[in-house]
């Protein structure tokens, strides 16, 4: 099942429980507007590439479209199509005024340098910069874009329009518009949501042990506040490789041998040589991506890549708690299997959506001239997180369905309120 296909079949069912009209079902499959272009990039060497180029505005009933762009081999139409769609529930979960939309660029920056992921990031831009702008589509960051990448394109666009448009795009540099708070949104968002659900279930933070897979910025901020908090991280991981200690990890520790060193694994190992003696010492091991999802924690955060978790492993994992910083790190399959295991899984359209909270107030920020502090941004963001699992947690109740079925419900019954209430 592709995942266009898996967010119709999604939709269908919510359709059913929520009783919407063929009409309404018809508005939710659809997306309003699909762009395709092909842009035209100068390599360094001079000669010139056509890259497939998208950007699908989904649904803007609750207010301007609101989506990340990717840089990525892979991005294709489909997968733009399904993000976009994903947007527009996410941001009705947690209840902001805000559409959804995805772009993307299908190339792989890492084959490209700086100075043509500039050009490539102009280029996006210049093909779809009318039906841009701070009140009708609002990128922001993806896979493999970054601040950096958000500015370039402000710059360009405000080249084009010849205005002054800082709300057109979130995720820029703070002196360019940016908002504090930002590179830790993500994770401060999913936190405040496991701390909600730990006070619904009434266990104590020292009994629930937590795993990470990955150790990019939403990883590493959310293994560091955890552990603040008094969560024993018992395991963490990067793309080379992970260490699973019973006793406990100190992510702070962790992450300065990942900066010296470029692999977590090397607060053990030189390469593929191993300190054994310090490994038994200290009672752990290296471990694998694969064996993280499986090992022996109470918490399990994915916050790397999606399909993590499918029909091979799922029957395997032994969290009771799977919190979701990645998106999509759950096959339909494997959901399935956790959900027959009653494990809680807190979806990513949930857990993940500080960052879409706090780009929100980034914009709200441009929008009035305001400058809030870290202080201020988090103080609205733990409200917004909080209410929204609390809000999926009584649909999951009210309807005996999973989180992440609550989470959709919830999401598709604010879209078409809307919906019904610009139509009345």
């Amino acid at each position: 099942m592709s995942p266009f296909e898996n967010y119709l079949a999604r939709l269908t069912h919510a359709a059913g429980t929520l009783k919407l009209s063929k009409e309404e079902l018809e508005h939710l499959k659809t997306p309003d507007r699909i762009l395709e272009r092909h842009i035209e990039v100068k390599r360094d060497d001079g000669s010139v590439v056509a890259l497939p180029a998208y950007r699908v505005q989904f649904n803007n009933t609750r207010g301007p479209y609101k989506g990340g762009i990717r840089f990525h081999p892979a991005a294709d139409l489909d997968e733009v199509k399904a993000l976009a769609a994903l947007m527009a529930i996410k941001c009705a979960v947690v209840d902001i005024p805000m559409g959804g939309a995805k772009g993307g660029v299908a190339f792989n920056p890492k084959d490209y340098s700086k100075a043509e992921i500039e050009r490539v990031s102009q280029a996006f831009v210049r093909a779809f910069a009318e039906y841009l702008g701070a009140d009708k589509d609002i990128p922001a960051p993806d896979v493999y874009t970054n601040a950096e990448i958000m500015g370039w394109m402000l710059e360009e666009f405000q080249t084009i329009t010849g205005r002054t448009e800082p709300g057109m795009i979130t995720g820029k540099p703070i002196e360019l518009g940016g908002s504090l708070g930002r590179d830790t949104a993500t994770a401060w968002g999913a936190i405040y949501v496991l701390e909600a659900l730990r006070k619904a279930i009434g266990t104590p933070r020292r009994e629930l042990r937590v795993a990470i897979q990955g150790f990019g910025n939403a990883g590493a901020h959310a293994a560091e506040i955890l552990h603040a908090l008094g969560y024993p991280i018992v395991a963490l991981s990067d793309s080379k490789g992970g260490i699973y200690r019973a006793s406990g990890l100190n992510p702070e520790e962790v992450n300065r041998v990942k900066h010296e060193k470029d692999a977590i694994t090397e607060m053990y190992c030189q390469g593929t040589v191993c300190d054994l003696e310090k490994l038994e010492k200290e009672g752990a091991r290296i471990i694998t991506n694969a064996e993280l999802l499986t090992s022996d924690c109470d918490v399990l955060i994915p916050a790397a890549l999606d399909n993590q978790l499918t029909a091979k492993n799922a029957a395997d994992v032994k969290a009771k708690i799977v919190l979701e910083i990645a998106n999509g790190p759950t096959s339909p399959e494997g959901d399935r299997v956790l959900a027959e295991k009653k494990v809680i899984v807190i979806p990513d359209v949930l857990a993940n959506a500080g960052g879409v909270t706090v780009s929100y107030f980034e914009w709200l920020q441009n929008k009035s001239g305001e400058h809030w502090s870290e202080e201020e941004v988090m103080k609205k963001l733990q409200p917004i997180m909080v209410n929204a699992f609390e809000a999926v947690w009584h649909k999951a109740q009210e309807h005996h369905v999973t989180a992440r079925d609550a989470a959709f419900l919830l999401g598709v019954e604010r879209i078409v309120e809307a919906m019904r209430a610009k139509n009345s």
